[in-house]
Parts: C-alpha cells; sequence; structure tokens
C-alpha cells in the first residue's frame, strides 16, 4: 500500500528539538485501517518515506488522531527542509505477515 501527500514541517520543542511531518487526516485514516497488520505496539507503524529522491526506513507515530513522519537532523540538513515549509512525501507500506 501506498499514500501520497503534502504537509508542513513542525518542530517539537521537547527536551530537545524533533522534526515531524504530520500525515492530513484523510491518510492518517487509511494508516489507521491497516496499523493493526503493521504496528510493532503502542500505534507505532512502520514505512518506508520518500522526500524527493530520499527515501528511509521509519516508524510513523499516532498522535492527536494523526500520524507523524519523524524527521532525523541528518535528512533535515541534506534535503535543505525547514519548519512550516510544504513537502511532498510518499508512504509505502509491506502489508505481509512478519
Amino acid at each position: 500500500m501506498e499514500i501520497s501527500f503534502t504537509s508542513h514541517m513542525i518542530e517539537w520543542r521537547g527536551p530537545a528539538p524533533y522534526y515531524f511531518i504530520p500525515v492530513p487526516m484523510a491518510q492518517s485514516a487509511q494508516i489507521k485501517s491497516i496499523a493493526s497488520a503493521i504496528t510493532y505496539g503502542w500505534g507505532v507503524v512502520y514505512t518506508h518515506a520518500t522526500i524527493g529522491e530520499t527515501t528511509w526506513k521509519t516508524t510513523l507515530m499516532p498522535k492527536d488522531g494523526l500520524y507523524l513522519l519523524p524527521v532525523r537532523k541528518v535528512l533535515r540538513l541534506d534535503l535543505k527542509l525547514e519548519e512550516n515549509q510544504e513537502i511532498e512525501v510518499e508512504l509505502a507500506f509491506d502489508l505481509e505477515p512478519r
């Protein structure tokens, strides 16, 4: 299963700054419908995320009815991503049993 969307990057200022791209409501609902097949606990789901030509394996975290895509610092700097920037994202989910 693949999902594409455009969203803006946000900063969460916890004990250290972290950056996330919120998955919009409609796409989060699609992910929630398959989450039980791809979660490893706490509602966190495995995915392969792609921005531009860069693809990486990561997990989405549930938050307030949406999912958040974490963006590591090295990736954010390499792709020149900035807070509030609109970003096109593709997510791919492996629905095969583990």
